[in-house]
């Protein structure tokens, strides 16, 4: 009678433990900015800047995430599905929230308006 005690109080956490869990993870579709933010960092290990929601292959659409990448040249441009939460396309682009190579920096010419 003892070892079934013993083995039901061993068993019980271990039937506990994966239900608390899966409540923590993330499930359904992408609904707000902060969850494709999080979804386009974990993929490609920079900072999201900017996401917004476009339409994509059906009614709930995705989202369009720009990521700085931090010690590179370029960012990534990442779309999001929002019914199955995985990174659809990724493009390479100019390092969002910076200024472009082309712009020089601005100059004052006295005696003009």
């Amino acid at each position: 009678m003892r070892t079934r005690s013993v083995a039901l109080a061993l068993l019980v956490p271990a039937l506990i433990l994966p239900a608390a869990s899966s409540k923590t993870r993330a499930s359904g579709r992408v609904k707000s900015s902060k969850e494709a933010k999080a979804i386009a960092e974990q993929d490609t290990g920079g900072k999201a800047t900017s996401a917004r929601r476009i339409p994509l292959n059906g009614a709930s659409g995705g989202w369009e995430v720009d990521v700085r990448m931090p010690r590179e040249d370029k960012g990534w441009r990442c779309v999001i599905d929002a019914d199955t939460r995985m990174v659809h396309t990724k493009t390479r682009i100019d390092q969002p929230g910076s200024k472009s190579k082309a712009e020089g920096p601005i100059r004052m010419i006295k005696g003009t308006r």
